[in-house]
């Protein structure tokens, strides 16, 4: 069973422990900007990073996510990620 705890550092960074087979920490960055134009206002940043792991570990073992990156890289990788994201 995969167990996730997220710790809001301040109102950008987070810090996201997976507890796994192979546990994994992961330091996160969002911009306000980038937040707001995925929430639009309907959840909060955490929400935000909690949903955009989930969407990762759907696609994902934790340890293939890196271990420090900006929000807006998952786009990068995987193109449907904020559309889905926003529903």
């Amino acid at each position: 069973m995969t167990t996730m705890t997220i710790h809001q550092l301040d109102e950008q960074h987070f810090e996201v422990s997976i507890q796994a087979s192979s546990p994994t920490t992961h330091r996160v960055t969002v911009s306000t900007e980038y937040a707001a134009k995925l929430t639009h206002g309907k959840f909060t940043t955490a929400e935000l990073i909690k949903r955009s792991f989930e969407f990762l570990l759907a696609r994902e073992s934790n340890t293939s996510i890196l271990r420090s990156f900006d929000l807006s890289v998952i786009a990068r990788y995987f193109p449907e990620y904020e559309s889905e994201i926003q529903r």
